[in-house]
């Protein structure tokens, strides 16, 4: 397991949960739910802000701080 801002672009993971209990509730309300794919799209030049594919439906742009909160499994 590595946490999201581990990922390259281009690169999937699947969700299988959080480090911060105060900031996973933020993530689950933005769809971050357990067992879903996500798939690193943007980096900014600097690494902060990122931006992921969510279930392939959506992007969502995150802090790397908060990037690093989340726990996935590499796909």
């Amino acid at each position: 397991m590595v946490n999201l801002a581990d990922l390259k672009i281009g690169e999937k993971g699947e969700i299988v949960g959080f480090t911060d209990e105060s900031l996973s509730l933020k993530l689950l309300e933005m769809g971050c739910l357990p067992g879903t794919e996500v798939v690193l799209t943007h980096l900014a030049p600097f690494g902060d802000p990122i931006a992921i594919r969510v279930s392939g439906s959506y992007t969502l742009s995150m802090r790397r701080e908060e990037a690093e909160t989340m726990l996935i499994k590499r796909t």
